[in-house]
C-alpha cells in the first residue's frame, strides 16, 4: 500500500492510497482520481515526506507500545483493586441486588460465569469485564 499526496487544479489537498505507483497510474488514466472537494478529475501528484521503517525501528516501535500497554494495565489493576470491593463469585448476585436497589451503590469486582454473563446481560446490568492479574498465596496474606 502506497500513499500519495495529491492536488487538484483548484488547489486543495488530499491523499490517495494506492496499491503502487502502477495502480495510481491506471486509476488515474481511468479518470477515477478525484478531488474529494470539488470532484475535478485534474490532480497532480505532489512531494511528500517519506517514511521508511527498518526492522529494528519497528521492534523498538512494538517493545515501547507494549511497555505502554503494560504502564497502563498495572495502573487500572491497582486503581480497581484500591477501589472496588472484592465480592468474589458472589458478584452476579450483588450486581443485581445493586441494580434492584436492595442494596446500596457501590463499587464491586468478582468473577462470573458464562451463564451469568448472560443473566447480567438479560437484566441490563451494565459490568465492563477484563482480567486481573493473580496474586501469589503471599500476597493475599
Amino acid at each position: 500500500m502506497i500513499v500519495f499526496d495529491l492536488e487538484c487544479i483548484n488547489g486543495h489537498t488530499f491523499e490517495g492510497w494506492f496499491d503502487d505507483s502502477s495502480d495510481f497510474e491506471h486509476q488515474y488514466q481511468q479518470g477515477l482520481v478525484s478531488c474529494p472537494v470539488c470532484d475535478t478529475t485534474s490532480v497532480e501528484q505532489k512531494l511528500s515526506a517519506v517514511a521508511v521503517r527498518t526492522s529494528s525501528q519497528a521492534t523498538s516501535i512494538h517493545n515501547r507500545q507494549q511497555d505502554m500497554l503494560s504502564r497502563i494495565n498495572d495502573k487500572l489493576t491497582h486503581y480497581v483493586e484500591k477501589n472496588f470491593e472484592n465480592v468474589g463469585t458472589s458478584f452476579t448476585r450483588e450486581a443485581l441486588k445493586i441494580h434492584y436497589g436492595s442494596s446500596s451503590p457501590k463499587n464491586i469486582r468478582g468473577t462470573t460465569t458464562p451463564e451469568e454473563d448472560k443473566l447480567l446481560d438479560k437484566e441490563g446490568v451494565p459490568v465492563i469485564k477484563f482480567s486481573l492479574p493473580k496474586k501469589d498465596k503471599e500476597e493475599l496474606n
